[in-house]
C-alpha cells in the first residue's frame, strides 16, 4: 500500500467519527509519520530495538483542561505509516488497525488511559 492510500485510511477512520466527538477535535492536527524516531520511542520508556508504535498523542486532554486552557499550539496525533505496514498484511488488516489506532489516539485527547480505551476494544 503507498502512501497516499494509507492517508486515505486515516482520512476515513475521522470521517466516520460520529459528529458528538468529531466536533470537539478543534485545535487537534493529525499527521502521517514514517516512524517514530529512536529519541522518542526511549521518552516513553520503550525500547527502540525491540518496540515501536502505530500512534502517539500528544497535547492536553480536554479532561485537564482547565478555563485558561487557550491560545496553544495544536494538539498532534501522529499516525505511523511504517510500523502499521510491517504489522498488517492485507489492506483489510491495515485499515482496521488504522482505525483502531486512529480511535485509540482520540481516545487520549478525550483523557482516556491505554486501559480504558483497550477496555473499549482499541
Amino acid at each position: 500500500m503507498d502512501r497516499e492510500q494509507f492517508e486515505q485510511l486515516v482520512r476515513e477512520a475521522l470521517d466516520d467519527l460520529p459528529e458528538e466527538f468529531a466536533t470537539r477535535l478543534d485545535n487537534v492536527e493529525v499527521v502521517i509519520e514514517d516512524e517514530p524516531g529512536p529519541g522518542l520511542l526511549r521518552s516513553l520508556g520503550l525500547n527502540p530495538r525491540t518496540h515501536t508504535l502505530f500512534g502517539l498523542y500528544q497535547g492536553v486532554p480536554l479532561s485537564q483542561r482547565g478555563g485558561t486552557h487557550g491560545g496553544t499550539l495544536p494538539d498532534k496525533i501522529s499516525i505511523f505509516y511504517r510500523p502499521l505496514l510491517r504489522a498488517c498484511v492485507t489492506p483489510d488488516r491495515i485499515r482496521a488497525e488504522v482505525r483502531k489506532t486512529v480511535i485509540h489516539e482520540i481516545g487520549h485527547f478525550f483523557g482516556l488511559d491505554d486501559r480504558a480505551i483497550r477496555a473499549l476494544g482499541y
